[in-house]
């Protein structure tokens, strides 16, 4: 398709890193002192990419199958889940040594209604301990998949919850405490989607006008093989140089319908995308990660970071052809560390091939979700964090056998959120979807204002977040925050809370042992 970037192996690794630290840990242009203005010039011209034009566009687009399910004897829907090794012949060659769930690569989608139960039958195939957190989920500790619930080599896990939040694209994807980026980079992620009794007449026919896209970035090695090795002179681990879609490189989807609703993912470790179509026409946002916006809102970009979801409906003239490209990052970087770390990228995503007729029997309602209510509650906690380097919240990295606090059931905290550096960082919270009261004192942009449990934090700016804590209490199995950029949390910027119930007071974390079966 395109040519390689410039590859990690340039240098031996102990120079690697002193040039690294050397280039980047000042934040400022002024840093690049490599040995001269040609070679500076040379690695920063070779530090952007750009693909518009040169991606074939040539492999119809894949959309993971709908996760198959059965009613149990109580009545709750139950999903098998097989986590297993396997190849994929993503190039001409020798095919690519994969993980994925019920398959080769990635997952199905599983989809389930609000208020129902669900359960899950896991089997941990494959011959190192992994786990699967449900990002997004509104669930008990103990069943939310986080490095405490993981699963050994051969054995099972069994959670089983009720589901209870709006309609919402969630995922799931693995959390082993230090190895998730690398059991992601693999193939180990699915979608999660929540329906609800809302009768809504947008566009919902699964794979048709309701498409999944799991937007990741992949290296592969002169064997075809997944190239896991961080990226010269990136703040934020690996960056890849090809872009795939559903497990699909080169990916085109043919439009039969007007409106289309695609559900954007970035399953990334660490690439920001900044959506947009080629040809600059506008979209109507509808969804964030927690769900429905009370209603649209219009533009032609949406910056994600990884982990964040959004939904969009996009308008298609019959026999046209539109490409979805990631632009150039809007924002989130200071000094050269944009251009270092993919921020000045220009990347073509996937290709719409629309009908020379179209369907046209949806429409984006004028009301849609409910509106956060959070921002007038009075909060009976804050609290203040501040992520800096690559591993480090309020000064600490992450210690498995340490609760940094516990909130109280019921009530609700304002989390006032800062990046303290110029890298790349974002906030995720497990169990709860927070609101966005604030950027720096002023109103969140339009599209922080829906319902969210993943932002970018902008150097220097502060996000006040206000979340409720309801339903389920446990003194000893805390939750996770963390950043979503992968090498970050594996490294350990990531804290652990425990939410409790009246009268309890923090516990004692019990100790993984990944030897042992989980349920």
């Amino acid at each position: 398709m395109y040519g390689p970037r410039l590859r990690t192996n340039i240098a031996p690794m102990k120079r690697r890193t002193a040039l690294k630290w050397s280039l980047i840990g000042a934040g400022g242009a002024g840093a690049l002192v490599l040995g001269g203005a040609g070679t500076v010039a040379y690695f920063w011209a070779d530090a952007r990419l750009d693909t518009v034009g040169k991606v074939a566009f040539d492999t119809p687009l894949a959309v993971p199958p709908l996760a198959e399910s059965t009613r149990d004897a109580s009545g709750a829907r139950r999903f098998d889940l097989e986590i297993q090794s396997g190849t994929v012949a993503f190039k001409d060659g020798r095919e690519t040594e994969t993980w994925g769930l019920n398959g080769a690569f990635l997952g199905p989608t599983i989809r389930a209604e609000r208020g129902e139960e669900v359960a899950f039958a896991v089997r941990n195939g494959l011959d190192e301990g992994t786990s699967i957190h449900w990002h997004g989920m509104h669930l008990p500790a103990v069943m939310d998949g986080g490095p405490h619930q993981e699963v050994a080599p051969g054995g099972d896990w069994a959670p089983q919850w009720t589901i209870d939040q709006p309609a919402a694209t969630l995922w799931y994807h693995p959390h082993p405490h230090g190895r998730t980026a690398t059991h992601v980079y693999r193939g180990l992620a699915g979608m999660f989607i929540i329906d609800d009794d809302a009768d809504l007449n947008l566009p919902r026919t699964y794979g048709v006008d309701d498409v999944p896209m799991i937007v990741q970035d992949r290296k592969f090695n002169d064997d075809n093989q997944f190239d896991d090795t961080n990226t010269f002179l990136s703040s934020q681990g690996l960056l890849g140089d090809e872009i795939m879609v559903n497990g699909t490189l080169g990916p085109y989807f043919d439009v039969t319908t007007r409106l289309v609703r695609l559900r954007l993912l970035n399953g990334s470790l660490s690439r920001l995308y900044n959506f947009g179509f080629g040809d600059g026409r506008p979209f109507s946002l509808i969804a964030t990660d927690g769900g429905l916006l009370p209603s649209a809102w219009e533009t032609d970009r949406l910056q994600l970071s990884p982990g964040e979801r959004v939904e969009i409906v996009v308008a298609f003239e019959p026999g046209e052809t539109a490409v979805l490209r990631s632009h150039a990052a809007d924002e989130g970087y200071t000094g050269p560390l944009g251009r270092l770390n993919g921020g000045d990228d220009t990347l073509d995503i996937c290709e719409f091939r629309a009908a020379a007729s179209l369907d046209d029997a949806t429409e984006v309602p004028e009301t849609m979700g409910a509106a956060p209510d959070l921002a007038d509650a009075e909060p009976a906690e804050e609290r203040s964090f501040t992520l800096t380097g690559f591993n480090q919240i309020n000064g600490e990295s992450m210690d498995m056998q340490r609760i940094d606090f516990g909130v109280r059931e019921g009530t609700v905290e304002v989390w006032e959120v800062k990046n303290g550096d110029g890298y790349l960082h974002n906030f995720h919270v497990h169990d709860v979807q927070y609101q966005v009261i604030s950027v720096d004192g002023e109103e969140p942009p339009p599209r922080l204002r829906g319902w969210k449990d993943t932002v970018q934090l902008v150097p220097q700016r502060r996000y006040r977040l206000a979340m409720r804590f309801t339903d389920y209490t446990d003194p000893n199995l805390p939750y996770m925050y963390h950043c979503h950029i992968l090498a970050h949390e594996d490294s350990g910027m990531m804290g652990q809370f425990v939410v409790l119930g009246e009268g309890e007071s923090i516990g004692e974390v019990p100790v993984v042992d990944s030897a042992h079966s989980h349920g």
